[in-house]
């Protein structure tokens, strides 16, 4: 059982290194950051290198944790640059980042709806992540016993 999320950083929002990331692919994770002063979202870098034939999925490690208050989410969206210029989607449409996944991997699921392979290269952006609040309903009624074990469907499946 992981206790990460349980001693969450003091600070408000941001992103951290997922622990073991540091050095794996011969550089640091690229920490990330908005693009201009106006700039809504942070663009996310890959570690590493892939490749993603048409009409196939990959999963793209960030290296990166985000860190959050309770009441707020990270958005995760592919670069417009990307969708447009390579016909590349997110697998999922927007990726949820939950304030409980804190200390669990960043992964990006791409989509490659084009007819040519992409390639993504270490340090690439592929991503742009956003926080957001959210508010929950009068008769709340989350599982409070629930604790995350992973990502991409992880929460309310059975152990087999």
């Amino acid at each position: 059982m992981k206790f990460a999320n349980i001693f969450k950083r003091k600070k408000g929002r941001g992103f951290e290194p997922v622990k073991g990331y540091e050095n794996e692919f011969g550089s640091i994770v690229r920490m990330p950051f908005r693009s201009t002063h106006k700039s809504a979202g942070y663009d996310i870098s890959a570690i590493g290198s892939y490749v993603i034939l048409p009409g196939m999925k990959g999963v793209i490690n960030t290296g990166l944790t985000a860190y959050m208050k309770d009441n707020e989410w990270l958005a995760l969206f592919v670069r417009s640059g990307l969708a447009y210029n390579n016909n590349l989607t997110l697998q999922n449409a927007t990726g949820v980042i939950d304030s409980d996944f804190y200390g669990e991997h960043i992964r990006i699921l791409l989509r490659n709806e084009g007819k040519e392979p992409f390639y993504v290269n270490h340090g690439d952006r592929i991503a742009q992540g956003v926080f957001l609040t959210y508010l929950k309903a009068d008769e709340d009624t989350a599982n409070i016993k629930e604790v995350r074990k992973d990502g991409f469907g992880s929460t309310g499946v059975k152990a087999a």
